[in-house]
């Protein structure tokens, strides 16, 4: 027999995994009775009935009366995550002017709002001081139970919170994750910002589970989602498509040494130089657009994917810039003209809403 074979599942595993299938439905159906609870997650009574105990000794349910309209008998008593007592310090280092933190309810209220300017590209350390102090500051903000700090960063970033390689943030190897857990003394998960927005998208923005989504702010980057999954890739660094080369013709210099990247065509600070330096804005815009599609295209096809997802200024992005893409999208696929490309549902705060999902999903199993 191969090793697989002789794994058990061990009663702590599946207590685990009942638990955050309890939280995760209960997260996303609402409040509900404890049989409502049973007839959903397929447990017996008396296990949801335990689990239920157990996670409101933890703090982490609430019971909230007895529903409304119950008939004969015994009246049922709704149960329901602590959406108001549980919150998320968010982090958010994607912006192109300044680094932006949030303390968020599970309710998905914005309790309160912190930043912290953006240090110059390359400015290793004062990025790193810059981030040490808004999450403290962030953190300070809290009015309820933390769960825990979720950060959404530029770069490739290891499944332990690394970051193995962030150019504009001056980062190589920095253990971003153990470094604020050690100061901040709560659970702190780090992942890409695209990886993080994806997941925002997926689980708050009703995106499909074949996506991707890109994101586009001081750099690009791309978050894909396979089956509902996060594709992390052999060197986590699945959707690193802004250093991808579009284009024969060389391009503006990259700040990773390259000519020609995406990000050195689509980034917004890109943008916006070519634009001020007396471009054509539309022309600009269908350019970066077409470029896009050029990135994007062999990864539709690959993957079969249904949507795209852009998320960044839509004064930007929405407009000139996504039709020319979705065009060259059509003419550079087979069988995806149905493909939707279209703005973030979440706005500008879809990196804050998706570190919320980091830490859910990281503490508590729902996804």
């Amino acid at each position: 027999m191969n090793q697989r074979g002789r794994l058990k599942v061990l009663p702590e595993h599946a207590r685990a995994h009942n638990r955050s299938l309890v939280l995760a439905t209960l997260f996303h159906d609402g409040a509900m009775s404890r049989a409502d609870l049973a007839r959903e997650t397929g447990l017996t009574r008396v296990t949801t009935s335990d689990l239920a105990g157990d996670l409101i000794a933890d703090g982490l349910v609430v019971e909230q009366g007895i529903r409304q309209g119950s008939g004969p008998g015994k009246p049922a008593i709704l149960v329901d995550i602590d959406r108001l007592g549980l919150q998320v310090v968010a982090i958010d280092l994607s912006d192109s002017r300044e680094y932006r933190g949030a303390v968020i309810d599970l309710a998905g209220t914005v309790v309160a709002r912190t930043s912290v300017p953006r240090p110059a590209d390359g400015e290793a350390e004062a990025s790193l001081d810059a981030v040490r102090t808004l999450s403290a500051r962030t953190l300070g903000e809290a009015t309820g139970r933390v769960l825990g700090v979720g950060v959404g960063a530029p770069g490739v970033i290891s499944r332990d919170g690394v970051v193995l390689s962030s150019p504009n943030l001056g980062w190589s190897d920095l253990p971003l994750q153990q470094d604020l857990r050690d100061r901040l003394g709560v659970p702190v998960h780090v992942a890409n910002d695209a990886n993080v927005a994806a997941l925002a998208e997926h689980t708050l923005g009703g995106a499909s589970g074949d996506v991707l989504v890109v994101k586009v702010g001081r750099g690009v980057g791309a978050g894909v989602l396979t089956r509902g999954e996060l594709t992390r890739g052999s060197r986590d660094a699945a959707g690193e498509i802004g250093h991808v080369t579009v284009g024969t013709d060389g391009g503006p210099r990259c700040v990773c040494g390259k000519d020609g990247c995406l990000e050195s065509w689509l980034s917004i600070r890109s943008l916006e130089d070519r634009i001020s330096e007396g471009a054509d804005r539309d022309a600009v815009l269908r350019d970066a657009g077409a470029r896009l599609a050029i990135a994007i295209a062999p990864i539709v096809g690959a993957l079969d994917l249904s949507e795209i997802v852009l998320s960044g200024p839509a004064d930007h992005l929405d407009g000139t810039l996504r039709q020319s893409a979705v065009d060259t999208l059509r003419a550079r696929t087979f069988l995806h003209d149905d493909v939707q490309v279209r703005m973030s549902a979440q706005g500008d705060d879809v990196v804050l809403r998706g570190a919320v999902v980091l830490i859910l999903d990281g503490e508590l199993g729902v996804s």
